[in-house]
């Protein structure tokens, strides 16, 4: 089994420093990459984070059965997610380019919009381009646009640098013909109807509207399936079991409605499905390290 990265392992200054309520983002010069964050690219792993590289050298990146090949000059987009192993082999010299990774709570909590519901990071659909020099400089842009508003004192970059990723993927979406689309497996087409089901339960607007779906064994009811063979294909396919994405998207849910909202915790926690408050914040605390009440007043 392969192991995850978080961004710490490549950037762990921007790690550092990037608000927790906002989720994380880092947008770093390839150039500037230390020998230990080199290092980190080389390891066969899947990362706790979303990567979009844009890529000028001579080198392979492996992913699942498939490598692709970036010879000196060329230049590639690539989009990777938290769900597939991968590694990049430099061939010689360095890599030249940026890259852009960030964590799934960057995307505003507001929005029931996920990394993983976005194309380019769907590993079934395309996710390496190739630029033409007109394209690569489009895209150059829009990195240093990123890197310049992460170093700004604007309190509100995170939302613009949320718009720059938005305008990246849309403009990658734009040089991917529809009929590049390879067909999906059955295993991912299940994932990808758990995924729906999971994510339209979300935003709650009011109290008084529970969520329906819960439990690994109601997902698996819905879908026709054996909740062990739920369990087997989300873990082969995303790399967490049924119980990690259910808990991950409630705790999702939990923060946004503890910044954003005015409910009070009992609230929260029957709105979420958890018999009892302190079962919520035993399991807000074992995700955040942090009470309810505590995040609350922080936030």
């Amino acid at each position: 089994m392969t192991k995850h990265q978080n961004i710490a392992d490549f950037a762990p200054s921007q790690a550092a420093t990037s608000p927790p309520v906002s989720g994380t983002i880092a947008v770093i010069r390839l150039d500037d990459l230390s020998a230990e964050s080199v290092a980190a690219t080389a390891v066969y792993t899947r990362k706790d984070f979303y990567k979009i590289s844009l890529i000028t050298g001579h080198a392979t990146y492996h992913y699942r059965d498939q490598s692709y090949r970036v010879e000196p000059g060329q230049c590639a987009l690539v989009f990777t997610n938290q769900e597939t192993p991968y590694r990049w082999e430099v061939h010689s010299g360095s890599c030249s380019g940026y890259a852009c990774l960030f964590t799934a709570d960057f995307l505003p909590m507001h929005t029931h919009l996920r990394p993983a519901n976005l194309l380019v990071f769907d590993a079934d659909r395309q996710s390496v381009y190739q630029l033409a020099p007109q394209e690569k400089e489009t895209f150059t842009a829009l990195f240093l646009k990123m890197l310049a508003e992460q170093d700004s004192d604007y309190v509100g970059k995170h939302q613009l640098l949320f718009l720059y990723v938005l305008e990246c993927i849309h403009q990658a979406l734009k040089l991917q013909p529809e009929s590049d689309i390879r067909k999906q497996t059955a295993a991912t087409r299940l994932t990808e109807s758990f995924k729906t089901l999971l994510a339209g339960q979300f935003p709650l607007v009011t109290p008084f509207q529970p969520i329906r779906l819960r439990s690994p064994q109601a997902f698996a009811q819905e879908l026709a399936v054996h909740p062990n063979y739920l369990n087997q294909v989300l873990k082969t396919v995303t790399g967490r079991t049924t119980t990690q994405l259910i808990a991950e998207r409630l705790m999702q849910e939990a923060r946004a409605l503890l910044m954003h909202s005015n409910w009070s915790i009992s609230q929260i926690s029957n709105s979420l499905g958890f018999e009892e408050p302190t079962h919520f914040t035993k399991a807000f605390r074992s995700h955040t390290r942090q009470t309810p009440s505590s995040f609350r007043q922080t936030s």
